[in-house]
């Protein structure tokens, strides 16, 4: 979704229109919008725009849910590199025995199961840009692998016989402190000095105050256009929540809210108690004291039962609409269907919509 800035500003309230802000459009891909307007992201925002300009390394660190990838992907965008690949790898996610033949990829008869021949995430950038997701989770014997190519810009497919020369730029997010992770021997101070050429941290959200109803109000545009546009505007009690709310999960958690408000809204304004935020402590966590009976409906009953619960008063929220009702779960609608259908054989018949639209 490409956003005018001219009429962002105009529609949305952004006071200073001289101020710096971003719409950052990617080159190639419009959905690769980047908004802020805090002093604190523009700045990091400018420095992006420096380090798309060389072919350096790039270290994005920062808080889960800050927008790392999306400052990975604007630098992609930004640079010489921008009409070739951008691939991306989470290392988080793939199991260590696995990781190895995911990013440098494996030759036939490599190892039981390798039944061809297999192109890396490393080959698969060449020419353009490798992300390496949360580097801090990778293996130590690995990460030896990896100095290497980053070095050497050589890749050894598993069970090959002659390293294959790729061209890439490598860019890396970490939601941890490296440096303690080096001093602890998890990760090696090679590889991090190779990839810390240019640092990035991006500030939580909560320290950047001014992006947060900028924000609030693009995921609101992006969430209502899909069905017809109702909602045009957040209430002033509802932004002066967002402000004061600490935000853990940051840009992520943000945009879920306002996902959720758009469903649980029923009038053209957004009310504060559709967003379903109460105050946190001092450690970022809700207090439990802001929902008591929650406890106390919950304390005691099988997980099961709470889950079935939820996804039941959910659908009776949103009028039996499915495809909302996943969204505001959080969870795939195959999924919800699939719950729905064990619901049923156990005998609870879950609202149906008044017109179905799923």
């Amino acid at each position: 979704m490409t956003l005018d800035a001219e009429s962002f500003r105009a529609e949305d309230g952004v006071a200073d229109a001289a101020a710096p802000f971003y719409p950052v459009r990617a080159r190639h891909d419009p959905a690769d919008d980047f908004i802020c307007c805090d002093p604190a992201m523009v700045a990091v925002v400018r420095r992006a725009r420096q380090a798309a300009e060389s072919g350096a390394s790039v270290l994005i660190s920062g808080e889960s849910g800050t927008g790392k990838e999306v400052i990975a992907r604007f630098i992609h965008n930004a640079s010489r590199r921008a009409k070739a690949a951008f691939v991306a790898l989470n290392c988080a996610a793939i199991p260590d025995h696995l990781l190895e033949s995911e990013l440098f990829g494996h030759e036939r008869g490599a190892f039981s199961g390798a039944i061809g021949r297999r192109i890396g995430k490393l080959e698969a950038a060449d020419g353009g840009t490798i992300l390496l997701d949360e580097i801090s989770e990778m293996d130590l014997r690995l990460q030896a692998k990896l100095l290497r190519a980053v070095q050497e810009r050589e890749v050894d497919r598993v069970g090959g016989q002659r390293p294959m020369k790729v061209d890439i730029r490598i860019l890396a997010t970490t939601n941890k402190d490296l440096l303690s992770e080096v001093k602890k021997q998890t990760f090696r101070e090679d590889l991090y000095f190779r990839l810390n050429v240019i640092p990035l941290h991006i500030p939580s959200l909560r320290q950047r105050p001014d992006d947060i109803p900028v924000l609030a109000r693009y995921f609101l545009r992006k969430y209502d256009s899909r069905s017809a546009p109702r909602f045009r505007s957040f209430s002033d009690a509802s932004i002066k929540a967002m402000l004061a709310y600490h935000w853990p999960g940051n840009v992520r958690e943000l945009e879920n809210a306002v996902n959720r408000a758009i469903v649980l809204a029923t009038e053209d304004e957004i009310r504060r108690q559709c967003l379903d935020l109460f105050p946190p402590d001092g450690n970022g966590v809700r207090l439990a004291g802001h929902r008591a009976e929650r406890p106390a409906a919950s304390a005691g009953r099988p997980l099961w039962q709470i889950e079935r619960d939820a996804i039941i008063d959910t659908l009776v929220m949103t009028g039996g609409n499915r495809t909302r009702a996943a969204e505001v779960l959080g969870i795939s609608i195959r999924c919800l269907r699939n719950k729905l259908q064990l619901y049923a054989s156990q005998g609870f018949a879950p609202p149906g919509p008044a017109s179905r639209t799923d």
